[in-house]
């Protein structure tokens, strides 16, 4: 398995400017990501896939200066430029997770891997994390499937929809955590500003933004910490993607 981190990456929010270029304590939150993807051997490359429309230049700036490969694409078909930035590095199949999302359940790669492997899967996630620690793994024939089968709605930041709508076509695996650790109420992803002064938090109590925060301390510290934890649960917004496991 050629597996590659692919970061659709574009500046469309109204709520929170530029989200992956906010800064957490010392780092960036896409620095913070891509340090700890760095770190995975699992994982043979990584590819930021950039919008192409205006308003998007600070992300070219980012890859040219830190020599992480790119590439343009449509800034609505995000499921193209994720499909592109994979071949761009001759990858076969992608680790996906959005560029908003400092905390991602790297502990869990190993298994999915494995488990990928030997399932042949064409799709492969955890189930019950919080809000922005799950990731995907996804076969770059079954993007492609579904960029070829699929409609608009399919194409968009919802990449994975045509593969979850049509589960007799793939190989869907879905794995769990202990029960003790699934939250799947807890928010862990930057779409607001409350959810930027939450990450801060954690960072700032959790040893800082220079090293993996293990998944375990990130719950205790959110199940101890209640009115930290409140600061984002009552935020909603009604196209906000949410995770289908």
């Amino acid at each position: 398995m050629n597996l590659i981190a692919t970061i659709a990456c574009r500046n469309n929010s109204a709520r929170l400017y530029a989200k992956p270029l906010q800064i957490l304590q010392t780092k960036t939150v896409l620095d913070f990501l891509i340090f700890q993807l760095k770190e995975r051997k699992e994982i043979k490359d990584i590819v930021l896939a950039i919008s192409e429309a205006p308003g998007n230049e600070a992300f070219i700036d980012y890859a040219k200066q830190r020599d992480i490969p790119y590439i343009l694409g449509d800034d609505t078909d995000v499921l193209k430029r994720l499909i592109n930035a994979c071949k761009k590095v001759g990858g076969d199949t992608v680790f996906r997770i959005t560029s908003e999302s400092p905390f991602p359940y790297l502990e869990g790669l190993p298994e999915a891997v494995e488990t990928y492997d030997l399932k042949g899967s064409d799709y492969l996630c955890y189930a019950k994390l919080p809000d922005g620690c799950n990731f995907e793994l996804i076969s770059l024939s079954a993007l492609e499937k579904s960029h070829a089968n699929g409609e608009k709605k399919h194409r968009s930041e919802l990449c994975t929809l045509y593969i979850n709508e049509n589960k007799d076509q793939f190989q869907i695996d879905v794995l769990n955590i202990d029960e003790s650790l699934q939250r799947p109420s807890y928010r862990l992803t930057i779409d607001y500003p409350e959810d930027l002064i939450l990450c801060r938090k954690i960072v700032n109590a959790l040893g800082g933004d220079s090293a993996y925060i293990p998944y375990k301390n990130l719950i205790q510290f959110l199940d101890d910490n209640p009115k930290v934890r409140g600061i984002v649960e009552n935020l909603e917004n009604e196209n906000y993607v949410r995770p289908y496991y």
